[in-house]
């Protein structure tokens, strides 16, 4: 919980940061987030090279949906200093030195929310495609790197492939390649021979094959072989879906086109994942040096499921299935599943990640995403929510002993 008088020492004020977790925690909450506002803008009135004060508002902005004011804040933030660092709980873990970038929430792990109740720092070191070196990082037990895969960042983690090259430290998710791999397209070619799985084939296409499409010029059979409407487009890079709709027919996809102005696009195939009762289902899922872990359960009426619109608060029938899938999953889901995982483990060949996926009638896994950036919180309302917290306790214990076991050779050897 976000304590509103907390402020950095003023030694150190401008590399010490709240951080994303308890700012979101507090909004998420519903709480007034007046006072903390008020106290960071006092600190960049008083001092504008204070980049933790425009980092801490640019996480504020982000949350309160105003990402043009939050890239400005950041941008402000990054100008200054490239290191920040984040105290949880006493202070005395392991320094968890973790690979950023610029961006919005969806830019990079979200590790803050994973180590929010552990006793870790977080030193959060922002690097660019332009970075050079990596010298000047600051002393810490492990590493991690956090970049996550978009068309923005494939230039970064090129970089990182460099640079961490020879890297002889501890580190997690050091194959920032295998980041970048986890495009849409690339998600889909690398599980397409997967028995235990169902990743629709998802092609890169322009804007101009869609116009060609919604006009006739082409056929959707010779852009995609085999597939028939209805399908699924939606904008290259973006996430939570943004631009994302199920089109029925040329008419649909003509429309679609003149309500947005990107360049780029994937397109796949629909498929009907409801169950009997006609509802859908989506479960995100961690995976921590290989085995899974729980993070949610959304059931809605729409094939479009996100967690917050799924009426997940309102319908108690809903929540008693996330429980018991929560409750069972060791036991149940992923003895079901164990083949499909197997496999994620094997191709992806990450220490962390998260998939979005469901279940289909003939027991294959559908894998609707990939990637290291998705949100894995343990925000909820504990009243209204009371099972989720074990649950999360659990995924995220699992990552900090992950942490700590690649800091133990080490201390052995001191």
């Amino acid at each position: 919980m976000l304590n509103e008088t907390a402020q950095p020492n003023a030694d150190d004020a401008h590399g010490l940061i709240l951080g994303k977790a308890p700012l979101v925690r507090h909004l998420y909450e519903g709480r007034d987030i007046s006072s903390i506002w008020d106290g960071l803008m006092a600190r960049v009135s008083a001092d504008m090279n204070d980049a933790a004060a425009f980092l801490d508002l640019s996480t504020v902005l982000q949350t309160l949906g105003h990402a043009d004011k939050a890239a400005q804040a950041q941008t402000a933030a990054l100008d200054i200093r490239r290191t920040f660092e984040i105290r949880n709980g006493r202070g005395t873990g392991p320094k968890v030195l973790v690979f950023a970038t610029a961006g919005d929430f969806m830019a990079n792990t979200p590790i803050e929310f994973l180590l929010e109740d552990s006793d870790a720092t977080i030193l959060l070191h922002y690097t660019d495609a332009a970075a050079t070196s990596l010298a000047e990082v600051p002393p810490h037990d492990v590493a991690f790197v956090a970049v996550g895969e978009s068309p923005a960042n494939q230039p970064i983690l090129s970089a990182l492939e460099r640079l961490l090259t020879g890297w002889s430290g501890p580190i997690m998710n050091n194959a920032p390649m295998r980041i970048a791999a986890l495009t849409r397209d690339g998600v889909s070619e690398a599980f397409a021979d997967e028995p235990s799985i169902l990743a629709p084939r998802t092609i890169s296409v322009s804007r101009q094959v869609l116009a060609m499409l919604a006009q006739k010029e082409v056929a959707l059979s010779s852009v995609m072989a085999g597939a028939t409407y209805p399908i699924i487009v939606r904008p290259a890079g973006t996430h939570a879906g943004q631009g994302m709709e199920k089109i029925a027919g040329e008419s649909e996809l003509d429309d679609y086109l003149k309500a947005r102005c990107e360049a780029d696009y994937y397109l796949s195939p629909f498929v009907d994942y409801s169950g009997p009762d006609g509802k859908f289902r989506k479960q995100r899922i961690a995976f921590i040096d290989g085995r899974a872990f729980a993070s949610h359960l959304a059931v809605s009426d729409h094939w479009m499921v996100h967690y917050l619109s799924a009426g997940m608060a309102k319908h108690a029938e809903r929540r008693d299935e996330e429980a018991t899938w929560m409750r069972d999953f060791d036991c149940d889901f992923s003895v079901r599943h164990a083949s499909a995982f197997q496999a994620l483990h094997r191709r992806l060949g990450l220490d962390y990640f998260a998939i979005d996926c469901a279940e289909l009638a003939d027991g294959r896994l559908l894998l609707f995403e990939a990637d290291v950036a998705m949100i894995v919180h343990s925000m909820d309302s504990e009243a209204t929510f009371p099972y989720k917290k074990q649950a999360m306790r659990k995924l995220f214990a699992a990552f900090q002993d992950a942490l700590q076991r690649r800091c133990e050779p080490l201390v052995s050897a001191a």
